[in-house]
């Protein structure tokens, strides 16, 4: 059954649901920097994305295993996560494979979700271990949505606010088709020799999703005039989307990814995907990821 913990250090607290080990609240000082959910927009907040990240070409990928046969961003959101350990200020979840995830992504698994709180931050770490006997091929990412204006952000705007990068440089990113295909031969310039990107609602109706690779500093701030906001940390993912969902939406999610979506490049052999981890038997993975109130 569905469990809310609430872990806190400081000005900073955050509540997470073990359905889908999934952030659903993010607050400083009071204020709720994580998007609420609205089935008018989307009703998610944050969903942990495992084994894949976005979609597969019509569903399907071949694998040393057999088929794989994955909807969107996986399975890890759609399972109620263990709680095995909790302090003040941290939790954390275990998902193990069960002949029910076997027949979607045939491997055996083992998926921990650490969240802590400290120094005016939320960490939340992906720990992958392959509790089989083959390779276990997969990408994790993390999809929290924010709201905007944010708290302090009063009289804002959607188009007031920016995302911040920590040096300028030149961002392309990639053509997605209505499917969630990428298409890496088709990019459009968002930046050149510039650290600051206005975001509008145009802006996602026309691109969908801006996928960014190779994000310097792997930091990021959304912010608008009012300096408030949230700094995006991520060390370790190599790839950040960023999206809404439609024309009113008042959230924006930032999605650091250690893999992405199918691209039209791509085979659909599952283990030759880009940013595919293959973890041998025995070992464990980790990356983490850091959301900071501004």
């Amino acid at each position: 059954m569905s469990e809310l913990t609430t872990i806190s250090c400081g000005s900073v607290e955050a509540t997470i649901d073990s359905q889908g080990a999934q952030l659903m609240s993010l607050k400083h000082d009071g204020g709720e920097y994580l998007w609420q959910g609205d089935e008018r927009f989307w009703p998610r907040r944050a969903p942990v994305l495992f084994p894949i990240v976005g979609v597969l070409r019509g569903g399907h990928a071949t694998s040393a295993q057999g088929e794989v046969t994955l909807n969107r961003h996986g399975i890890a959101r759609l399972y109620d996560h263990a709680v095995v350990e909790r302090t003040a200020s941290s939790v954390t979840y275990e998902l193990d494979a069960t002949d029910e995830t076997r027949a979607a992504y045939p491997y055996d698994f083992r998926l921990n979700m650490v969240y802590s709180v400290a120094d005016g931050a939320l960490t939340q770490t992906f720990r992958v271990t392959n509790t089989g006997d083959v390779t276990l091929p997969f990408t994790v990412g993390g999809h929290p949505a924010f709201n905007v204006p944010a708290p302090g952000g009063a009289g804002e705007f959607f188009s007031d606010y920016a995302l911040e990068f920590c040096e300028p440089w030149t961002a392309r990113v990639p053509k997605i088709d209505e499917a969630g295909l990428h298409d890496f031969s088709k990019m459009t310039e968002l930046l050149s020799g510039s650290d600051r990107l206005e975001l509008s609602h145009d802006l996602f109706e026309r691109l969908l999703t801006l996928v960014f690779v190779e994000v310097p500093g792997r930091r990021v701030r959304l912010v608008g005039p009012s300096g408030h906001g949230v700094e995006v940390a991520f060390d370790g993912f190599d790839y950040l989307g960023v999206w809404t969902s439609g024309p009113e939406a008042p959230f924006v999610a930032i999605e650091p990814w250690v893999g992405c979506a199918t691209a039209y490049d791509e085979s659909d052999v599952f283990e030759e995907k880009r940013g595919m981890v293959l973890l041998e038997p025995g070992r464990t993975y980790e990356a983490s990821f850091s959301m900071r109130p501004l």
